[in-house]
């Protein structure tokens, strides 16, 4: 058991970080046996999906430190365009830091952006931790 639960974090992790993950498949996979609490799944499902999104939110923080680099793989205008973007919709974004292909971009920018990383882990979480509920809980009613 604690090796599923283990690997669930693990792909929970992996999956928020911009490396491939496949944690809604493991999950549902477990949350098919008995011996394990729905709870207890979710709790894990969405503390390690926050943690990768800690990860990226780390790594766009100290990325801005190689910007004058040539090697640098975003350019001034593309930094402008995402400092606009979020200055426009703001933290409130993190909302939906859970969401395919933007997600991981999402958090690393509000890195990039220094927003206030209590907040951050905060709507994270929240949104996080809902997508893992409604996955969960449409497991329920099939």
């Amino acid at each position: 058991m604690l090796f599923d639960y283990l690997t669930l974090f693990i792909l929970a992790l992996l999956s928020a970080t911009l490396l491939p993950g496949g944690s809604e498949v493991y999950l549902l996979t477990l949350s098919q046996k008995p011996e394990y609490a729905l709870s207890i799944l979710w709790l894990i499902a969405t503390l390690g999906n926050t943690l990768g999104s800690a990860i990226n939110y780390i790594l766009g923080r100290y990325l801005l430190h190689w910007k004058n680099k040539k090697w640098f793989p975003v350019t001034q205008k593309q930094l402008d365009k995402s400092q606009h973007w979020f200055n426009r919709y703001g933290y409130w974004s993190m909302l939906l830091a859970w969401a395919p292909l933007i997600g991981d971009a999402l958090t690393l920018i509000a890195g990039m952006m220094r927003m206030h990383f209590g907040l951050f882990i905060l709507l994270v979480l929240i949104g996080k931790g809902v997508r893992y509920a409604i996955i969960l809980g449409l497991l329920q009613l099939i």
